[in-house]
């Protein structure tokens, strides 16, 4: 490999249509990847990153191989050092990072930040090509080690495998991709709410939750509402309530958007929000506000929170002829492929 070639990786970042807090109970979900980017422009460089950031004041510079990626500083560095140590690598890069995704918006910024560098280190390491679901594996792992975070595997495989023109329907227990193509009379828009801190947040707790709940009825992606009755405890009851209920919307949203009934799949959207805004107490109320004032705009089918929750934004499924300039910020957002050397 020349020394001096300059290489450009890059991972889309990802909005979820329908299904969160599915997907570490190894249910369903349907999100797409979108054309927001995080890009990574670098040089090969022997046992060490140096990466500046566009968006970051801070810049990272750190030795290879990791030891401790969880205190990296600055804490960005994280997703990249975890990265690193799970490929154990010894030759780094020295360039820059670049983000059109919105930070702490909810659409995967820390994933597309993951892939790029998983990317970016097996060409400067010469080694052989990942795939998409072992990449998203690594960067998954990574993510756990560098920040705590119990995070699924649907943003770093929505980013590795992203299809153009389509959401992709992921079970995320065979981990089976499915494109699902999105019909060109919809539009998807993200309207970014407020900024979230997912390891500060109750996201942990959730998970937790939904591990005590499976200790009653087995595991969530496998039951039915009516054995959730069973569960005594209000909470963990209604927490079951919305995985069970969520995994059943996903299969519904995923043949109305095929049969291209997009009445029916923005009406699930809404039943979504409002079961994650009041089983699983993820929302919040601007959140809520946002919502409303989106289902409430004419021409719009259906709209709800995306993402971990505790803020970020909220995804809306409009006619595509309807004129959306009352939602402040919304952004037309389009199905692409997945994470890239360019």
């Amino acid at each position: 490999m020349n020394a001096f070639a300059e290489i450009v990786a890059r991972s889309p970042g990802r909005v979820n249509l329908i299904g969160d807090h599915t997907d570490y109970t190894g249910g369903m979900v349907l999100p797409m990847a979108i054309d927001r980017y995080t890009t990574i422009t670098a040089k090969p460089l022997d046992a060490a990153i140096l990466l500046n950031s566009a968006d970051q004041p801070a810049e990272l510079n750190c030795t290879l191989p990791i030891v401790d990626p969880a205190s990296t500083v600055p804490a960005w560095g994280r997703y990249v050092t975890g990265v690193a140590a799970q490929m154990n690598v010894k030759r780094g890069f020295s360039g820059s990072v670049s983000t059109t995704l919105p930070l702490g918006g909810g659409l995967s910024s820390s994933a597309a930040l993951e892939l790029s560098t998983a990317l970016m280190l097996c060409l400067v390491n010469e080694l052989p090509t990942l795939t998409s679901l072992e990449m998203a594996q690594l960067c998954r792992r990574a993510e756990h080690l560098a920040t705590g975070v119990p995070c699924g595997i649907m943003d770093q495989l929505t980013c590795a495998s992203g299809v153009a023109g389509s959401a992709l329907l992921i079970d995320c227990h065979s981990l089976q991709v499915s494109p699902i193509e999105i019909p060109h009379d919809v539009n998807i828009y993200v309207q970014f709410v407020a900024h979230r801190q997912l390891a500060s947040s109750a996201y942990s707790d959730r998970v937790a939750q939904c591990a005590q709940a499976e200790q009653h009825i087995g595991p969530l992606r496998l039951a039915e509402v009516g054995n959730v009755r069973n569960i005594a405890d209000d909470v963990l009851r209604r927490r079951a309530l919305h995985v069970v209920s969520e995994n059943d919307r996903v299969r519904r949203a995923t043949v109305a958007l095929a049969l291209q009934d997009l009445t029916t799949f923005g009406q699930l959207m809404n039943e979504s929000h409002q079961s994650l805004r009041d089983n699983f107490e993820v929302s919040t109320q601007q959140m809520d506000e946002a919502v409303r004032n989106a289902q409430q705009t004419p021409g719009v089918f259906g709209a709800r929170m995306t993402g971990g929750g505790f803020g970020g934004c909220i995804v809306i499924a409009a006619d595509s002829t309807t004129n959306i300039d009352n939602l402040k910020g919304a952004m037309l957002v389009k199905p692409v492929g997945g994470a890239e050397i360019i």
